[in-house]
């Protein structure tokens, strides 16, 4: 009996030590390096795990680097842009002032006179007032006590409270109130408290580039006509001074204030025509986005509540929109009919209505309301 226990133990004890021996040297780096992989996993996971992760998220932290780029371009070219424009738009001012002005002045009839120097001025104290306004009015900031505001959101930037309609600039690096973008030909944020002067300016720019375009037209076509002529009649001068030995007299040739009064017209429309197209367009859109009483940012975050809302079989209505003629009474600021003079046709620094930080809404379902309070 003994025996039998002790060869049982033996053969046991043998087993045992086969089986460590085995795992020691055979299977012991493999299982170590599938404990390495499942813990790096782990790690992994628990590292980049979201429960509000999706494809628009995951879009955002693989362009996240271009937008860092694009800020910091941005931010730092500012000022560039801005110069640009004045450059560009003062050339312009010149250009009709010493050259087209006094030929109309000589062969346009004193109706036509009267009108260009008025509808002229007009418009480029419009435009000139309302692109320093722009730049110079601050779009409004959130405040950052809590009691002052009656906070939607938090900012997961600024970890501060985010009134509705407010959003974060990546590019000033703060909260804006009814933020629409961050313009760099203004070097500045457009939101709530400079957002009518940004499209004003919009505007009377367009406005005063188509003006320019069609009243320039026949001008255009002369200077362009006379600087043809003028390679055409250089062309034959070297053929002339080539051929002296004949006695032919070389053309005429144009002196340079007539060269530069060519260049000059053909480069003012050429300019103004570009403006107008490139202009007009980005006024027109944001003339639709005021007519549904919406921003660009917030006409991107109503499409999806859109979509979402039509899954479940609902109508989605913007709650800040009071009607097309409700809202551009808003925007504009009018709220006697004297102000569409007062305040539209003219320069005004009035403010707009409210202070950006609470805003009046329209009747919706309670579960729009919680949506769109937080955007």
């Amino acid at each position: 009996m003994r025996t039998r226990r002790w060869i049982f133990s033996a053969v046991m004890r043998l087993l045992l030590r086969c089986l460590r021996i085995g795992q020691r040297h055979r299977f012991w780096p493999t299982q170590k390096v599938w404990q390495l992989w499942l813990y790096g996993r782990l790690c992994l996971r628990s590292l980049l795990y979201n429960s509000f992760t999706d494809s628009d998220t995951a879009l955002d932290a693989l362009f996240e680097p271009v937008y860092w780029l694009v800020d910091h371009i941005t931010r730092w070219f500012g000022v560039v842009f801005v110069a640009l424009v004045i450059i560009l738009t003062s050339s312009v001012v010149c250009i009709v002032y010493v050259c087209l002005l006094p030929l109309i002045l000589r062969t346009y009839p004193l109706p036509w006179v009267f009108w260009h120097f008025i509808y002229g001025h007009w418009n480029l104290v419009m435009i000139v007032f309302h692109y320093y306004m722009a730049i110079t009015t601050q779009p409004g900031y959130p405040p950052q006590s809590k009691s002052d505001i009656a906070a939607v959101s938090i900012c997961r930037k600024c970890i501060a409270p985010k009134p509705a309609r407010t959003h974060h600039c990546s590019i000033c690096n703060r909260c804006v109130l009814k933020m629409d973008h961050h313009c760099p030909w203004l070097n500045n944020c457009v939101g709530h408290f400079n957002h009518r002067y940004f499209f004003s300016f919009c505007l009377f720019m367009t406005m005063g580039c188509i003006y320019s375009s069609v009243s320039g037209w026949d001008m255009f076509w002369e200077a362009y006509a006379a600087i043809e002529k003028m390679k055409l009649l250089a062309k034959e001068r070297l053929q002339v001074t080539a051929n002296q030995t004949y006695g032919q007299t070389p053309p005429p040739t144009f002196t340079f204030q007539e060269r530069a009064f060519h260049k000059s017209v053909v480069y003012a429309w050429v300019l103004c025509s570009s403006v107008a197209l490139a202009l007009g367009a980005l006024m027109i859109w944001h003339t639709v986005l005021i007519t549904r009483g919406e921003t660009s940012i917030e006409r991107h975050i109503n499409r999806k509540e859109k979509r979402r809302l039509q899954k479940k079989g609902k109508v989605f209505r913007n709650p800040y929109s009071y009607g097309p003629l409700g809202n551009w009474k808003v925007f504009l600021g009018v709220e006697r009919k004297r102000h569409w003079v007062t305040r539209v046709l003219l320069p005004s620094t009035h403010p707009p209505k409210g202070s950006g930080l609470n805003w009046d809404t329209t009747p919706y379902g309670p579960e729009q309301k919680t949506a769109l309070l937080a955007i």
